[in-house]
């Protein structure tokens, strides 16, 4: 099955519900609803293939249909498969809460409730074969096991590429390049300090993740979402991640709220795209493993950082980490 195509979901704007990494699933799940602002999830807890996905296709269509704005969150492993659907006008909400995404209400009935789709199952017949079953679970568990192996091995050469570029890039003339773009960007979008009534709020999410279709990346959500696009060209992610946790931190100051995307082979140490839609500026992270080869605002290249003699005296090194 190929990948979900815009025109099937009917909305611009997917995230993916978390990523394989080297340590295993991360899913940022507390960020997808908030029971404080009023949100209602419903929670679908159900085994493979009982029409999880189905259902969530047949209510987003529903939706979208009646002009309802959307937020398809779809499955890192299998990228043609929804794991939820946000609306946020409705302040509600359609997860699979199943593994490895578990879910749990926090407060049943009052903000969330429980979807059980086990009576779509045949038990009997699915007993029948639990040999099958179990060697296949088994099968596929020692394949993600695999997988995890070659991320973890991927994400150590692409660390000690940026660990070696860190060593030749100007960590001030970068925070100077991030306090200019604050000051452009951030100023005068929002009320005065006296006034701001609070800092900004993080929402997480993974624009990109590494799926059995490659690497991919939702551009269309980061167009959608914000008309004015940075595009930080890095191939080894040195200066990247410094802007970009730079303006991360002054757009939270600034009270603005934003949409942290975090690399997936590194999702603790490095924001590899920052949304910010009230204002309509994003900033993403270009590199030849997915590169924005679209139009942008502007473009800023991690050479104007780089002490470039210093980094092509490590270029046989670099070049076999690449």
């Amino acid at each position: 099955m190929g990948m979900m195509s815009m025109a099937e979901t009917k909305t611009p704007i997917r995230f993916f519900m978390g990523a394989n990494t080297p340590g295993g699933f991360v899913g940022y799940l507390d960020d997808l609803y908030d029971p404080a602002d009023g949100w209602r999830a419903y929670l679908i807890k159900s085994g493979p293939g009982t029409g999880k996905a189905s259902l969530m296709r047949r209510v987003l269509e529903r939706m979208t249909d009646r002009g309802l704005e959307a937020e398809a969150i779809l499955c890192s492993s299998d990228p043609s498969s929804l794991d939820g659907i946000l609306f946020p006008e409705l302040k509600a909400c359609v997860i699979d809460a199943t593994a490895p995404h578990i879910i749990e209400p926090k407060y049943w009935g009052a903000s969330e409730q429980i979807i059980n789709l086990s009576a779509c199952m045949d038990a009997r017949r699915l007993h029948q074969n639990i040999a099958e079953i179990m060697e296949a679970a088994a099968a596929c568990g020692a394949l993600h096991g695999r997988c995890r192996k070659f991320l973890g091995a991927a994400a150590s050469l692409l660390g000690d590429s940026a660990r070696i570029a860190a060593e030749y890039t100007d960590e001030g003339k970068v925070l100077r390049s991030a306090a200019r773009i604050a000051v452009r960007e951030f100023t005068g979008r929002i009320d005065s300090a006296e006034n701001r009534p609070r800092p900004g709020r993080e929402t997480r999410r993974f624009l990109s993740a590494v799926t059995p279709q490659g690497m991919v990346v939702f551009h269309e959500t980061l167009q959608a979402l914000c008309p004015r696009i940075y595009s930080i060209e890095d191939e080894h992610g040195a200066a990247s991640r410094l802007l970009l946790a730079e303006l991360r931190r002054r757009a939270l100051e600034a009270g603005l709220d934003i949409i942290s995307c975090a690399c997936p082979l590194s999702p603790e140490e490095k924001l590899e795209h920052l949304l910010i839609p009230s204002i309509g500026v994003g900033f993403t992270t270009s590199n030849p493993w997915h590169k924005a080869d679209f139009p942008v605002f502007r473009r800023i290249h991690a050479a104007r950082f780089t002490n470039a003699e210093g980094l092509r005296s490590r270029r046989q090194l670099l070049s076999f980490n690449r």
